[in-house]
Formats: structure tokens, sequence, C-alpha cells
């Protein structure tokens, strides 16, 4: 049983409310970091004193927020109304098991039972406008004495593992933040590192835009969980990334075009030493590679991510061995790391 990916992924972290995950991940690192602080946001940052071979600033970022939802007001009956924290399909949400605010109470999502349901709603997609959180409450006072309008929820999904395979929630992008403390647990880099566990990315990316600023590092390397599509299709077209076939490396994806030097050389060095990789396809999503690329005059940048099935829903599924590779691939892509690769000519 991996314990790490354990026990962040069952911690909550919904975007905004990531206290819970950052004290567990400073528990984690403080014995392997020189310094941290908490920043305005909320962002984890830690640095990592290098050997001093390199005068490099290198910022390792993954973000610590994971998608949920947030109470909007009650129903006469003492359900829940809510509005989703950072994107879903509709179809995900019916049945889930949640815990709602702080006092973590148990509810469920509903909606109108399928046996009292016209046959044209049957064959329809319920809307999240329409669902409910039920959490026991007689009426409407008794809903909003345990309840309070801005809380938020998180699901309930149990840490699994079958075979090669872990099952859980939020792996985007727990699996990315068990990645750099894997890292900050390692020997000193040649340079500095700077590591960002960021807060906030699941609604805009907004925790690594304040990183970005705040760190001014010579080159950024972005840790993710990124969405495999590789189950059957109706046209059997060829997935994006697939589980069990390595790191995931981004090439463009829709609002980045990752640094092609830093693109080549995650690739060559995965080559160099038998890590197995994939291409992520370009295309849609983004990552906090984008806003940190963006930052002071500009910043090399690029993402690693763990292929993930059945993102943004109350349980995924990543490959271990992926996972394992994912920190084999980056540390051995930051030891390789030079000035000379990310100077411009």
């Amino acid at each position: 049983m991996n314990e790490l990916l354990k026990n962040l992924t069952e911690a909550v972290g919904v975007s905004s409310y990531e206290h819970e995950v950052r004290l567990l991940i400073l528990d984690l690192i403080k014995k392997h970091v020189d310094e941290w602080r908490v920043d305005a946001m909320g962002n984890l940052i830690a640095l990592k004193k290098g050997t001093g071979a390199s005068g490099l600033r290198v910022l390792v970022d993954a973000h610590m927020d994971e998608v949920g939802l947030m109470i909007s007001g009650y129903d006469s009956n003492g359900t829940l109304k809510f509005e989703t924290v950072g994107g879903f399909n509709d179809r995900t949400l019916l049945g889930k098991v949640v815990q709602v605010g702080p006092k973590k109470i148990t509810g469920v999502i509903g909606a109108r039972p399928v046996h009292l349901l016209t046959s044209s709603q049957r064959d329809s997609v319920v809307k999240v406008d329409t669902m409910r959180i039920d959490i026991g409450a007689k009426d409407k006072d008794a809903a909003s004495e345990k309840v309070k309008v801005g809380e938020l929820a998180a699901f309930v999904t149990k840490y699994e593992e079958v075979g090669n395979c872990a099952i859980g929630k939020a792996f985007d992008d727990r699996a990315g933040c068990a990645v750099l403390v894997e890292l900050l647990r390692s020997a000193p880099y040649p340079f500095d590192l700077i590591a960002s566990f960021s807060v906030q990315e699941e609604v805009g990316l907004r925790g690594a835009t304040v990183v970005g600023f705040d760190a001014n590092p010579d080159v950024a390397l972005v840790l993710e969980c990124t969405p495999a599509y590789d189950l059957p299709t109706k046209d059997d077209t060829s997935p994006n990334v697939a589980l069990g076939k390595g790191p995931s490396v981004y090439v463009m994806d829709g609002v980045t075009i990752q640094d092609p030097r830093l693109v080549s050389h995650i690739t060559k060095t995965a080559v160099s030493h038998n890590i197995p990789f994939q291409i992520r396809r370009p295309g849609g999503g983004g990552t906090n590679t984008a806003t940190i690329q963006r930052t002071q005059g500009g910043i090399p940048a690029a993402t690693i991510a763990v292929p993930g099935r059945h993102a943004h829903t109350p349980t995924m599924m990543i490959n271990l061995e992926d996972y394992a590779n994912v920190v084999k691939l980056a540390d051995a892509v930051l030891r390789s790391l030079t000035q000379e690769l990310v100077k411009r000519n």
C-alpha cells in the first residue's frame, strides 16, 4: 500500500479550502527542506538548498486543490443546493457520498427518483441545478443550523489498490503532490529547488500565478495528473495517453505551448534512463505551466503528468508504475538540467 498516496488523496482540499492537505504535506517535508512558508493565497512554498554546483533557480509545482462543491442555499425539505467548484460532467454526481463543511457532515447527492420520472426525463441527463445534497435534515431551518452557505463539500472515496492500479479521489493533483514530496526527500540537487504546493488550480490557475511572480525562477517544472482516454470507444480511436505506458509529457494544451527545449530535454532524459513515456496529444485543458510561463519576463516551463482515468469525477484510477516512473523521470530531468539548456541566444 502506498501510504503517501493514500493519505494525500483521502484528505479534503477543495479549491480555497486546502489547509488539511497543506498541513499534511508540511509534516511530510519539513525535515527535508531548509525553509518553508505559506503565502497569503495559501500556497505552501519550500526551499531545498542545492549543492552549489549550479546557479539556476528551479521551481517545481504541484497543486493541492481538488474539484468539489459549494453550498449555495436550502430547500424547504432540508436538502442543500450547491454549485460546482471546478469542472464536472453532470452524469458523475448522482448518488455520490460527500462530506460537508468543517464538521464533515455526511450527505448524499440526489435528485428526483427514477421511478417518478417521465419517459423523456429518464432519457435526459439530470442537470446539476436540479440536484441536492441530502444530509437528513427535516427542514430548511434544521439544515441551516448544520451547514452554512459558502461551506464546501468534498467526495468521500476510500483509497484502494487493485493490481498495479490505485483507485481514489483527487489524484488530480495529489499524485503530483506525492511526486514532489518524493523529490524533496531525495538528495540535494545541483541548484536551489523551490517547491510550490499551490492552491486554486481547478478554478483558474490562481495560486500558481502568485508563486510564479514570487519565486521568479529561471525554469519551472509542473507535476500533474492528466486525463487518460484509453478505454474502448465507439470508433476505437487511438487514446490521448493510456495507463501503464509511462509518464505523460505535454507539448501543447488549451492555454500553453510547452517550452520546446524542456520537452526535448525531458524526452531525451527518459530515453537515456530507459524510462517509458508518452506524448500527451495537443489539445484542450491546461496546467499551472500556463500562468507560471507568463510571469515576470517569461519563464521556461514544462509539464510531466501521471495519466489518470475518470478525471474530475469522485473516483479516479492511476497506474502505480506510471507514478513511480514520473518520480524517476522528474528526478533525472532535474539532476541533468543546466543553465545552457534554458539560455536564450
